[in-house]
């Protein structure tokens, strides 16, 4: 390994406690992301000349509060902060130990600050990245398939926005918390969802994206062991992941549910969900949205076959579901259930009654659709739908399995 590669593999795992540590520090969470990414310049430029330092997560953060010390002299010579920070460096220049009392309390305030409810969207999600999963604006780009210039103005927003809303580095109160924490879950679940069904490009699953998802989902899991739906999440990531080793062919083409071979599923990945997911239940508040989702997912992964899955308790868990987090999307897939519990003319007017909401102009809706036509022996109207599915479909690999589809149907 070289010394570049060692920045690179200190900076993924240790970023988001070294940007906590100097927010922490400095009280300015723009400050301190921007104090990091310092720090981490000056590694690229000494390490290959010096060597990899003995504590190479204090020789950053030691670098990163020198920069602090800097900023604030310039700012004025009298600032209290400046003074603070100057007398809590090591008169020996020595690196700067970790803090074990503080570490997981600054990671976990990184991850609320990331996805405070003031932010955007598309902003929590590029912030969390950069911040708590240390990904580069390249890398950002790349995965959502955006210019890295969007993201970095994104990410610029975001901290201008947190700075004038005076959002605080902390671990928010418990009453807060739990209000906070549906943003926080939320961030991570849209990142693996992008992950593990990409909207547009030419790939169906960006492995690194899901995979990053999953790595939020256990750190936080192990910062806030007592939320059961921390867990649920991290179950419902874990289940469905364990399936992308069969999700897709040799040439990265799709493969259906009912086509995969489940002897690849991941067996290490399925315990660890419903290990998960058992501590979820073991709370005794009951499942919440995602702690269902990952329910569902688990009625998958016992299954040995398509036919041999216990549909109807899917069903039962998507009503539930519905009426938990209500979704055009649920309603859709409680649809698809249905169909295969009770048959598909069951199911079509579950469809219908979807056709002029939200999901109108998403290829769900008429893939859905057709295959219950298919399977009624509609097949001029099924035609109609996967040729629909086809002009909206944006991801090149699910688009090429409703040409096929449609090409079978003649």
């Amino acid at each position: 390994m070289t010394e570049r590669d060692a920045v690179a593999a200190v900076w993924r795992i240790e970023s988001a406690r070294i940007v906590g540590a100097l927010a922490r520090y400095t009280g300015d969470f723009a400050l301190a992301e921007d104090l990091a990414q310092e720090a981490l310049a000056e590694a690229l430029v000494t390490w290959p000349r010096e060597g990899v330092p003995r504590n190479p997560a204090g020789w950053l953060l030691t670098v990163g509060r020198r920069r602090a010390v800097d900023a604030f002299r310039r700012r004025s010579a009298l600032d209290e902060k400046y003074a603070v920070l100057a007398g809590d460096l090591r008169e020996d220049g020595g690196e700067v130990e970790w803090d074990p009392d503080q570490i997981d309390d600054d990671v976990l305030a990184l991850m609320f600050i990331s996805c405070h409810p003031v932010l955007s969207r598309e902003a929590r999600l590029a912030l969390t990245l950069r911040v708590v999963g240390g990904l580069t604006s390249d890398e950002i780009a790349r995965a959502f398939l955006v210019p890295t210039a969007t993201v970095q103005a994104r990410i610029t927003r975001a901290k201008k926005t947190l700075a004038a809303a005076r959002v605080p580095f902390e671990v928010p109160p418990p009453d807060e918390r739990a209000k906070r924490l549906g943003s926080v879950l939320n961030v991570i679940y849209l990142i693996f969802t992008e992950g593990s069904s990409a909207s547009s490009g030419g790939d169906l699953i960006r492995f690194d994206l899901a995979g990053e998802a999953q790595r939020l989902a256990r750190v936080l899991s192990r910062l806030m062991p007592d939320e059961p739906e921390v867990h649920g999440l991290l179950a419902l990531l874990e289940l469905t992941a364990a399936r992308f080793p069969a999700r897709t062919g040799p040439d990265g083409e799709p493969v259906l549910l009912e086509d995969q071979d489940r002897r690849r599923w991941d067996r290490s990945a399925i315990r660890r969900g419903r290990a998960a997911l058992a501590r979820a239940e073991a709370a005794g508040r009951g499942l919440g949205a995602y702690g269902l989702q990952a329910a569902i997912a688990e009625c998958h992964a016992v299954a040995p076959s398509v036919a041999e899955t216990n549909w109807d308790r899917v069903v039962l868990l998507y009503e539930a579901l519905g009426r938990l987090a209500p979704s055009p999307v649920v309603e859709l897939n409680r649809a698809v259930a249905v169909s295969m519990a009770q048959g598909p003319a069951a199911a079509l007017p579950i469809v219908d009654a979807l056709a002029t909401g939200a999901l109108s102009g998403s290829h769900l809706l008429p893939t859905v659709r057709g295959e219950l036509l298919v399977r009624l022996g509609r097949g001029e109207e099924a035609r109609t739908e996967l040729r629909r599915a086809i002009e909206l479909c944006g991801n090149d690999r699910e688009r090429a399995v409703l040409r096929r589809k449609l090409d079978a149907l003649g």
